[in-house]
């Protein structure tokens, strides 16, 4: 015996024009929602600059202000940094696996050598004439800012979240350059939102970059509705900046020996000939330079027939520094 049913449906079947479809599935945020997870970047983002950056700048407690974006042309973003500048390409973001997105961070070159004297001690304060090239620790302290920045916004873009090792990508510098047209950080032709950095501390310091980010890459780098945002219990403490650490630990610094002076008048120079003999009084203590600053003292012998100097004493600007 066969038994065979037939069934019909209860109502017919839904059917979803493939538009509707499509737009529903790549529908994102509302403007208002986007407005207000943008708004949140920024604050976190400020946030935890004022707390990472302290360290590196003398321990300063600082101010800082992300502005509203600026939305421009990649082309126009280049013209706003300038052809040179201390750049650098950073890789921010990631989860899952995911190689994150690129931003380009700049810096110029009067804020960049600020930043380094500060971060030595000094004032900090922006001078009127900067040099044509950035001298090599300024450059290095351009670096790990930017490092510190691209790690910033990886945290305000993620969260608090603890992935598995490996599944999330730190903020990191991927190359730096003066141009920043070298770097490639978008199409010049498509759209691109800048971002202006403030940072300031207490003493009337201030210190501007800009921060570049294509136009189709922000969507990606704001917070996800309902992921924990960063909050500073949880930050990694940072060890105070030391000239005894990276980077600045090996910085080549000349170092010269003076052994006597002579005071010639300017009839007795103009006359010198080839042959002459000047007579050179030698104290028993020299000092040790570094440019036109006495660091050390100490007596002129010999180390295995080379001339040397044995040190005996520091000046107190030469240990203060």
């Amino acid at each position: 015996m066969r038994i065979s049913h037939e069934f019909a449906a209860a109502r017919a079947a839904a059917q979803h024009c493939q538009e509707l479809t499509a737009h529903g599935m790549a529908r994102g945020p509302r403007p208002e929602e986007r407005a207000a997870l943008l708004s949140a970047w920024r604050r976190d983002l400020a946030r935890i600059l004022a707390e990472d950056l302290s360290p590196l700048l003398s321990g300063d407690r600082l101010e800082v202000t992300v502005s509203e974006p600026e939305s421009l042309s990649g082309k126009a973003a280049l013209a706003r940094i300038g052809p040179i500048a201390a750049n650098a390409l950073l890789r921010v973001g990631g989860l899952g696996g995911a190689s994150g997105e690129t931003a380009l961070l700049t810096f110029d070159f009067a804020t960049a050598i600020a930043l380094t004297d500060r971060s030595f001690g000094g004032d900090g304060m922006l001078t009127a004439s900067p040099p044509e090239q950035l001298p090599r620790s300024a450059a290095l302290l351009a670096e790990e800012i930017a490092a510190i920045i691209a790690q910033a916004i990886t945290r305000a873009s993620l969260g608090d979240e603890a992935p598995p090792v490996g599944a999330m990508t730190s903020g990191e510098v991927i190359i730096r350059s003066e141009s920043a047209a070298r770097l490639k950080p978008f199409d010049p032709d498509a759209g691109a939102v800048l971002f202006t950095l403030d940072i300031a501390n207490a003493e009337g310091c201030e210190w501007r970059c800009l921060l570049a980010v294509a136009a189709d890459r922000m969507e990606r780098l704001l917070p996800v509705p309902g992921r924990a945002q960063p909050h500073s219990g949880s930050r990694t403490l940072r060890p105070p900046a030391s000239a005894a650490a990276a980077p600045f630990a090996a910085i080549p610094l000349p170092l010269h020996v003076v052994l006597a002076e002579v005071d010639l008048s300017l009839v007795r120079l103009q006359a010198l000939t080839p042959g002459e003999c000047i007579p050179l009084t030698m104290g028993r203590q020299v000092p040790l330079m570094l440019g036109d600053q006495p660091i050390a003292h100490g007596s002129i012998g010999t180390l295995e027939d080379r001339m040397a100097i044995r040190l005996t004493r520091f000046s107190a600007e030469g240990t203060a520094s």
